[in-house]
Protein backbone atom coordinates (compact mmCIF):
# COMPACT_ATOMS: atom_id res chain seq x y z
CA UNK A 1 0.00 0.00 0.00
CA UNK A 2 1.33 3.45 -0.92
CA UNK A 3 1.93 6.06 1.82
CA UNK A 4 -0.91 8.20 0.45
CA UNK A 5 -3.32 5.29 0.45
CA UNK A 6 -2.23 4.29 3.96
CA UNK A 7 -2.84 7.84 5.21
CA UNK A 8 -6.27 7.90 3.61
CA UNK A 9 -7.14 4.54 5.20
CA UNK A 10 -6.18 5.80 8.66
CA UNK A 11 -8.12 9.00 8.12
CA UNK A 12 -11.25 7.16 7.05
CA UNK A 13 -11.01 4.79 10.03
CA UNK A 14 -11.09 7.65 12.56
CA UNK A 15 -14.49 8.65 13.93
CA UNK A 16 -15.71 11.90 12.46
CA UNK A 17 -16.07 14.88 14.77
CA UNK A 18 -19.84 14.96 14.36
CA UNK A 19 -20.05 11.25 15.16
CA UNK A 20 -18.05 11.80 18.35
CA UNK A 21 -20.31 14.68 19.34
CA UNK A 22 -23.40 12.56 18.76
CA UNK A 23 -21.94 9.76 20.85
CA UNK A 24 -21.19 12.14 23.72
CA UNK A 25 -24.69 13.64 23.52
CA UNK A 26 -26.23 10.18 23.69
CA UNK A 27 -24.14 9.13 26.69
CA UNK A 28 -24.87 12.40 28.52
CA UNK A 29 -28.60 12.10 27.87
CA UNK A 30 -28.58 8.45 28.93
CA UNK A 31 -26.83 9.31 32.20
CA UNK A 32 -29.47 11.89 33.06
CA UNK A 33 -32.41 9.69 32.10
CA UNK A 34 -31.05 6.67 33.97
CA UNK A 35 -30.90 8.91 37.05
CA UNK A 36 -34.46 10.17 36.57
CA UNK A 37 -36.23 7.00 35.42
CA UNK A 38 -33.93 4.02 36.04
CA UNK A 39 -32.02 1.79 33.60
CA UNK A 40 -35.14 0.58 31.76
CA UNK A 41 -35.99 3.98 30.28
CA UNK A 42 -36.86 3.55 26.56
CA UNK A 43 -33.87 4.06 24.29
CA UNK A 44 -36.05 6.06 21.91
CA UNK A 45 -36.61 8.59 24.72
CA UNK A 46 -32.85 8.84 25.22
CA UNK A 47 -32.35 9.50 21.51
CA UNK A 48 -35.01 12.20 21.63
CA UNK A 49 -33.37 13.97 24.58
CA UNK A 50 -29.95 13.70 22.93
CA UNK A 51 -31.35 15.35 19.81
CA UNK A 52 -30.44 12.47 17.50
CA UNK A 53 -32.42 9.98 15.50
CA UNK A 54 -33.06 6.43 16.67
CA UNK A 55 -30.83 5.09 13.92
CA UNK A 56 -27.94 7.21 15.17
CA UNK A 57 -28.32 5.87 18.70
CA UNK A 58 -28.43 2.26 17.54
CA UNK A 59 -25.46 2.79 15.24
CA UNK A 60 -23.36 3.74 18.27
CA UNK A 61 -25.03 1.43 20.80
CA UNK A 62 -26.74 -1.63 19.30
CA UNK A 63 -28.36 -2.65 22.60
CA UNK A 64 -29.11 -1.39 26.10
CA UNK A 65 -26.22 -3.21 27.78
CA UNK A 66 -23.70 -1.54 25.45
CA UNK A 67 -25.08 1.89 26.29
CA UNK A 68 -25.16 1.20 30.03
CA UNK A 69 -21.56 0.02 29.86
CA UNK A 70 -20.50 3.25 28.19
CA UNK A 71 -22.40 5.38 30.72
CA UNK A 72 -20.73 3.59 33.63
CA UNK A 73 -17.27 4.13 32.13
CA UNK A 74 -18.10 7.76 31.35
CA UNK A 75 -19.20 8.50 34.92
CA UNK A 76 -16.23 6.69 36.49
CA UNK A 77 -13.72 8.48 34.25
CA UNK A 78 -15.20 11.93 34.85
CA UNK A 79 -15.40 11.32 38.62
CA UNK A 80 -11.74 10.30 38.68
CA UNK A 81 -10.89 13.49 36.83
CA UNK A 82 -12.75 15.50 39.48
CA UNK A 83 -10.68 13.81 42.21
CA UNK A 84 -7.43 14.71 40.46
CA UNK A 85 -8.57 18.31 39.96
CA UNK A 86 -9.50 18.68 43.62
CA UNK A 87 -6.17 17.24 44.77
CA UNK A 88 -4.21 19.53 42.47
CA UNK A 89 -6.08 22.76 43.11
CA UNK A 90 -7.00 22.69 46.82
CA UNK A 91 -4.25 23.36 49.37
CA UNK A 92 -6.35 22.14 52.32
CA UNK A 93 -6.68 18.33 52.09
CA UNK A 94 -10.13 18.30 53.66
CA UNK A 95 -11.35 21.01 51.30
CA UNK A 96 -10.08 18.85 48.43
CA UNK A 97 -12.13 15.95 49.77
CA UNK A 98 -15.17 18.18 50.24
CA UNK A 99 -14.87 19.56 46.70
CA UNK A 100 -14.52 16.08 45.23
CA UNK A 101 -17.57 14.78 47.09
CA UNK A 102 -19.86 17.47 45.73
CA UNK A 103 -18.37 17.13 42.24
CA UNK A 104 -18.91 13.36 42.31
CA UNK A 105 -22.57 13.93 43.16
CA UNK A 106 -22.85 16.29 40.17
CA UNK A 107 -21.38 13.57 37.96
CA UNK A 108 -24.27 11.28 39.05
CA UNK A 109 -22.01 8.61 40.50
CA UNK A 110 -24.90 7.58 42.74
CA UNK A 111 -26.77 6.38 39.65
CA UNK A 112 -24.28 3.60 38.97
CA UNK A 113 -25.60 1.07 41.48
CA UNK A 114 -28.93 0.40 39.70
CA UNK A 115 -27.04 0.07 36.41
CA UNK A 116 -24.72 -2.66 37.70
CA UNK A 117 -27.45 -5.28 37.82
CA UNK A 118 -28.99 -7.93 35.62
CA UNK A 119 -26.82 -8.99 32.69
CA UNK A 120 -24.22 -6.26 33.21
CA UNK A 121 -20.68 -7.66 33.22
CA UNK A 122 -19.05 -6.27 36.36
CA UNK A 123 -15.67 -7.84 35.61
CA UNK A 124 -14.83 -6.70 32.10
CA UNK A 125 -11.37 -5.11 31.85
CA UNK A 126 -12.35 -1.51 31.05
CA UNK A 127 -14.61 -1.33 34.09
CA UNK A 128 -11.94 -2.81 36.33
CA UNK A 129 -9.40 -0.32 35.01
CA UNK A 130 -11.63 2.72 35.61
CA UNK A 131 -12.72 1.50 39.04
CA UNK A 132 -9.09 1.02 40.11
CA UNK A 133 -8.21 4.53 38.87
CA UNK A 134 -11.09 6.06 40.83
CA UNK A 135 -10.32 4.17 44.02
CA UNK A 136 -6.65 5.17 43.81
CA UNK A 137 -7.57 8.83 43.33
CA UNK A 138 -9.97 8.85 46.29
CA UNK A 139 -7.47 6.88 48.40
CA UNK A 140 -5.03 9.70 47.73
CA UNK A 141 -7.50 12.32 48.94
CA UNK A 142 -8.17 10.32 52.09
CA UNK A 143 -4.47 9.74 52.78
CA UNK A 144 -3.67 13.45 52.50
CA UNK A 145 -6.55 14.42 54.79
CA UNK A 146 -5.62 11.75 57.35
CA UNK A 147 -1.95 12.76 57.34
CA UNK A 148 -2.91 16.40 57.90
CA UNK A 149 -5.14 15.47 60.83
CA UNK A 150 -8.15 16.95 59.02
CA UNK A 151 -10.11 13.70 58.64
CA UNK A 152 -11.30 11.57 61.54
CA UNK A 153 -9.23 8.41 61.85
CA UNK A 154 -12.09 5.91 62.03
CA UNK A 155 -13.38 6.35 58.45
CA UNK A 156 -12.19 4.98 55.12
CA UNK A 157 -12.90 5.40 51.42
CA UNK A 158 -15.80 2.97 51.46
CA UNK A 159 -17.66 5.13 53.99
CA UNK A 160 -17.59 8.06 51.59
CA UNK A 161 -18.54 6.10 48.47
CA UNK A 162 -21.45 4.38 50.21
CA UNK A 163 -22.74 7.75 51.45
CA UNK A 164 -22.39 9.22 47.96
CA UNK A 165 -24.39 6.36 46.51
CA UNK A 166 -27.14 6.67 49.08
CA UNK A 167 -27.43 10.44 49.29
CA UNK A 168 -27.06 11.46 45.65
CA UNK A 169 -29.45 9.03 43.96
CA UNK A 170 -33.17 9.88 43.65
CA UNK A 171 -35.78 7.16 43.49
CA UNK A 172 -36.31 6.27 39.81
CA UNK A 173 -39.40 7.87 38.35
CA UNK A 174 -39.81 10.53 41.03
CA UNK A 175 -38.64 13.31 38.69
CA UNK A 176 -37.44 15.18 41.77
CA UNK A 177 -36.32 18.45 40.22
CA UNK A 178 -34.69 19.65 43.44
CA UNK A 179 -32.66 16.48 44.08
CA UNK A 180 -29.35 18.33 43.57
CA UNK A 181 -30.23 20.85 46.28
CA UNK A 182 -31.14 18.14 48.77
CA UNK A 183 -28.21 15.93 47.80
CA UNK A 184 -25.66 18.68 48.39
CA UNK A 185 -27.27 19.71 51.68
CA UNK A 186 -27.16 16.15 53.00
CA UNK A 187 -23.67 15.51 51.68
CA UNK A 188 -22.48 18.64 53.48
CA UNK A 189 -23.97 17.35 56.74
CA UNK A 190 -22.17 14.04 56.16
CA UNK A 191 -18.88 15.80 55.41
CA UNK A 192 -19.16 17.82 58.62
CA UNK A 193 -19.28 14.48 60.43
CA UNK A 194 -16.08 13.30 58.71
CA UNK A 195 -14.00 16.28 59.77
CA UNK A 196 -11.58 15.94 62.67
CA UNK A 197 -11.77 16.21 65.60
CA UNK A 198 -14.46 13.56 65.86
CA UNK A 199 -17.48 14.45 67.99
CA UNK A 200 -18.57 10.87 68.66
CA UNK A 201 -17.45 7.26 68.43
CA UNK A 202 -18.69 5.41 65.36
CA UNK A 203 -20.17 1.91 65.75
CA UNK A 204 -18.56 -0.89 63.76
CA UNK A 205 -15.43 -0.52 61.66
CA UNK A 206 -14.40 1.71 58.77
CA UNK A 207 -15.76 0.62 55.38
CA UNK A 208 -12.89 -0.23 53.07
CA UNK A 209 -13.37 -0.99 49.38
CA UNK A 210 -11.98 -4.49 49.93
CA UNK A 211 -14.54 -5.07 52.66
CA UNK A 212 -17.41 -3.81 50.52
CA UNK A 213 -16.44 -6.03 47.60
CA UNK A 214 -16.17 -9.01 49.92
CA UNK A 215 -19.67 -8.44 51.27
CA UNK A 216 -21.35 -8.52 47.83
CA UNK A 217 -22.11 -11.69 45.88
Amino acid sequence: MSPAADTETRRSSRPRADALRNRERIVTAAREMFVEFGPEVPLDDIARRAGVGNATLYRHFPDRDTLIQEVVLFVLARTTQRAHEAAAEEADPFEALRRFTHAAADERIGALCPLLTGTFDKHYPDLTHERVRLEAAVDGLFARAHEAGRLRADVAVGDLLVALSQLSRPLPGTACLNIDRFAHRHLQLFLDGLEAPARSELPGTAATMEGLRGSTP
